[in-house]
Formats: structure tokens, C-alpha cells, sequence
């Protein structure tokens, strides 16, 4: 120990006062980000559980009011939506991230602007598509998931928020200013909307439409205050509004955006056929009610993988400047220390599960839903292992590795709805949580194993150019 301790002293008094000098500056920084950093997680985590409680008393609200039949219904109707929106909706903040972050030291306003404005029409022409696909899926698929006629018109009410559910851009420019507090309490307004509009429905003994409508609405007031919030952050940061930007010609000026946002988009839709269409295989092959239990399992579990999304959400940014800044050492760094993180949330998570799931389940839901106990902690170990990938796949994105990543989704796709399509008549709603189970650890594995040997790569090619250097 002591003659560590000599070591490390003689090596800091060899150090030029000025590299001295500069590598304390450099220790300080980081200290600095990583305090904010922590402070950042806090908020995010804060008001990702606030939010989470808003959304499970919403549900726990319609449940108790709709019983499991027409719950399931809603379950339904609300997935059928979703995968729509997200098989074609672009997640426009990865690239703009990736793209704003290298063009920050030039910081040429208009040029950013632009950028983010070629997000912005990327949002907007996919909502309006997914939107105009939930109305045609709805009226052609429901009666194959379980849905009656009548309950298949509902989704065209749905479709309504989903044709403005346009928010990458202004969550990018959100990301990119470093306003994770408002990221965090700005999800209140469409939570306790949803809320205050389902005791509503409660009170007034209403029906799956009425349910619908407080969904709907609460969503698209949530997009409209969150685009706004983006718009001003960009206005205080000199940026002028994307929708005064020229959109000509952006293909031109931004090479290689299109084909990232592209290749990111196809990442999320093959997770959104295993996180949302799920709920739609259930509801083909064991109805309506099986459909509601699995959706509810799926809802509570997804609170930790919430809290896991947000976390990345800080990181993300940073990873992508730690790539261009040739950062490598604090991106391994943050990599790591993320995986602990979530793996001891994840860690608790499952444990209360065990001890409190089912009493929390009868409690909260009515004994109707205490069935999905089972598929809930079966559907938190599936979360645990997504938490553990979710850091080395920020990382190979902001390595600039998409078509890597789509590669590992596209194969862990095939990987869950062959455990599901093989599971299902036998163990029913719970096979398709092993089927997560499967997704998520050949994902986990492959995006591990890439990162850090991408990682150990360039550590040998820089230790290489820092040889000749020397040498010359």
C-alpha cells in the first residue's frame, strides 16, 4: 500500500506544472458532471415515479370501473394504437442528438436549426401516417384480437392523439440543453389529466368510450405542452424555431441523418412488435380478459423499465459527446456504473414483487386481477435484463453503430415469437413473459459484447498513435 501511495506521488510530481495543472481541471470537471449528472437521475427518477403512480391509479381506475372484459377491451384498443403509432413513428431525437452533438463547435444557429427542423418534419410526417394506420387497422384487425365491431371504432377516437404525438425534436432539444427537471415534472400534466378525467368517468358510472376519450385526450394535451417547452428551449438557447427553418434540400446538408433515423426507427419498431403487439398476441389466442391480466403485469413492470429509459435518457447525450471528444475511458466508466445502477434497482424491484406482489395486486386492482401476479414477476426479470442493455446500447449509438443494433433487435425479435408462438398453447398469457425473458437476454449478451470490444479497439488504436507520436 505504501508503495502505491509513493508511486502515485512520484508520478504526479514528474507531471509538468502545467499538465498538472490541466489533469486536476480535468478531475474537477467530471466530479462537477457527474454531481449534475446524479442530480439529473434524481429528478428524472422522481417524477418518473410520480408519473408512474398517476398512470397505475388511472388504470387501476378503469379496471375496478370496467371489469377484466371490458378492461381487456381497453388493453386492446390502446395496444392496436400504439403499435401503429410506433411502427412507423420516427424516434427523431437519437439522430438529432448524435448530429447536434457534432455540430455544436461550429454553432452556426441557423444550420442547427435546420437540423432540428429535419427532425421536426421526420415527426411530423410519421405521426400523421401512424395515425391514419390506426384508423385501417382498427376497422380491419380488432375482430382478430378480440374486440367486437363497436369496440373496433373506438381506435379511430384513439387515433386522434396519435396523429400528434410528435415530440423527438423537442425532446432532443430538451436532452441537448441539459433540462432533465423539465423532462422529469412536465410528464405531470398529461398524467394527472388522465387521472383527474378517469375519476370523472368513475363517478359518472361511464363507459369503455368515455374511458377512451380520457386517454386520448390526456395524451395529446401532453404533446402540445411538451412540443411547446422544446420550442422555448431552443429560443433561449439562440436557436431560431425549426418551423421558420428552409427545409429544402436538408438530405443535402445533413448526409447520413436519414439512413440513422432509419435504421433507429427499425431498432424501435422490432421492439415494438415484442413490447406492444404482445399484448394483441395475447388477446388472438386466449381473448379479451387474458389480454387485460397480461397488459396490467405489463404495466406495472413497466414503472422499473421507465426508471431505467430515463437514466439512459441522461447518458445518452454525454455518451455521444464522450465518442466525439475521444472520451473513451469515462465512457466505459459510464457504462459500468449505469449497469450497476439498474441492476440493483432491478434487484429491489423483483424482491418487493415476491414478498408484496399479490396482496399489491388485490389491493390496488380487485381480486379479478390477482391472476396476473405470475406474469408480473416473470415480466420484471424480462425488464431487469432489457435495464442491463440499455446502457451499451446508448453506447453503440453514440459509436455509431445503428445497423449493429438493428441487427441484435431484428434476431432477438425472431428469438421472441418463436418462445412465444411456442409457449402460448401451452402456458398461456405467462409464456409470452418468457418470451421477453429469451429477447431480453440475447440482447443484454450481443450489445455487451460488441460495446466493449468496440471499446477495447479503439483503446488499442489510440495507445498505437500515442506510440508513434512519441516515437516522432
Amino acid at each position: 500500500m505504501a508503495a502505491t501511495r509513493s508511486t502515485a506521488k512520484n508520478s504526479l510530481s514528474a507531471l509538468h506544472p502545467r499538465e498538472l495543472a490541466r489533469s486536476l481541471s480535468a478531475s474537477l470537471n467530471q466530479n462537477a458532471l457527474l454531481r449534475s449528472r446524479i442530480g439529473s437521475v434524481f429528478h428524472l427518477l422522481t417524477g418518473n415515479f410520480g408519473v408512474a403512480i398517476t398512470m397505475l391509479a388511472s388504470t387501476a381506475v378503469a379496471a375496478r370501473t370496467l371489469g377484466a372484459a371490458d378492461f381487456g377491451a381497453l388493453a386492446l384498443i390502446l395496444a392496436l394504437g400504439r403499435v401503429c403509432e410506433r411502427l412507423v413513428r420516427f424516434e427523431s431525437w437519437q439522430p438529432l442528438i448524435r448530429f447536434v452533438a457534432a455540430e455544436e463547435n461550429a454553432a452556426d444557429p441557423q444550420r442547427l436549426s435546420q437540423l432540428y427542423a429535419y427532425g421536426l418534419l421526420l415527426d411530423v410526417c410519421s405521426a400523421f401516417l401512424a395515425a391514419v394506420m390506426c384508423v385501417v387497422t382498427g376497422w380491419l384487425a380488432a375482430s382478430h384480437v378480440g374486440l367486437t365491431p363497436d369496440q373496433g371504432k373506438l381506435v379511430a377516437v384513439y387515433a386522434a392523439a396519435i396523429a400528434i404525438n410528435f415530440r423527438g425534436m423537442a425532446s432532443a432539444a430538451l436532452r441537448m440543453s441539459g433540462k432533465f427537471r423539465t423532462i422529469a415534472y412536465i410528464q405531470f400534466v398529461g398524467g394527472l389529466t388522465r387521472l383527474a378525467l378517469a375519476l370523472l368517468v368513475y363517478l359518472t358510472g361511464g363507459s369503455l368510450l368515455e374511458f377512451i376519450a380520457a386517454w386520448t385526450f390526456a395524451q395529446a394535451l401532453d404533446s402540445l405542452v411538451f412540443n411547446w417547452i422544446g420550442l422555448r428551449t431552443l429560443a433561449q438557447n439562440g436557436i431560431p424555431s425549426p418551423f421558420k427553418a428552409s427545409w429544402r434540400k436538408l438530405s443535402d446538408k445533413f448526409p447520413g441523418f436519414l439512413g440513422f433515423a432509419f435504421s433507429t426507427n427499425l431498432s424501435s419498431a422490432l421492439r415494438t412488435l415484442t413490447h406492444e403487439a404482445d399484448t394483441l398476441l395475447v388477446g388472438f389466442f386466449a381473448g379479451p380478459a387474458a389480454a387485460g391480466l397480461y397488459f396490467l403485469s405489463r404495466r406495472v413492470a413497466k414503472i422499473a423499465q421507465q426508471g431505467g429509459d430515463l437514466i439512459q435518457t441522461v447518458a445518452y447525450p454525454d455518451m455521444a459527446r464522450m465518442w466525439t471528444g475521444k472520451g473513451i475511458a469515462n465512457l466505459a466508466q459510464t457504462v459500468k456504473w449505469l449497469q450497476i445502477i439498474l441492476a440493483v434497482g432491478a434487484t429491489v424491484a423483483i424482491t418487493l414483487c415476491w414478498f408484496a406482489g399479490e396482496w399489491a395486486l388485490h389491493l390496488v386492482f380487485g381480486p379479478d386481477f390477482v391472476d396476473a401476479f405470475p406474469m408480473l414477476l416473470a415480466q420484471l426479470l424480462a425488464v431487469a435484463l432489457v435495464l442491463h442493455a440499455a446502457p451499451s446500447r446508448s453506447a453503440l449509438l453514440a459509436m455509431n453503430r445503428p445497423t449493429y443494433v438493428l441487427a441484435v433487435a431484428a434476431a432477438a425479435t425472431v428469438i421472441f415469437f418463436a418462445t412465444a408462438l411456442a409457449a402460448l398453447p401451452s402456458l398461456g398469457a405467462v409464456g409470452v413473459n418468457l418470451a421477453h425473458i429469451a429477447f431480453g437476454l440475447f440482447t443484454a449478451v450481443s450489445l455487451d459484447v460488441a460495446m466493449w470490444r468496440g471499446l477495447g479497439r479503439v483503446r488499442a488504436e489510440m495507445a498505437e498513435e500515442r506510440l508513434e507520436e512519441g516515437k516522432a
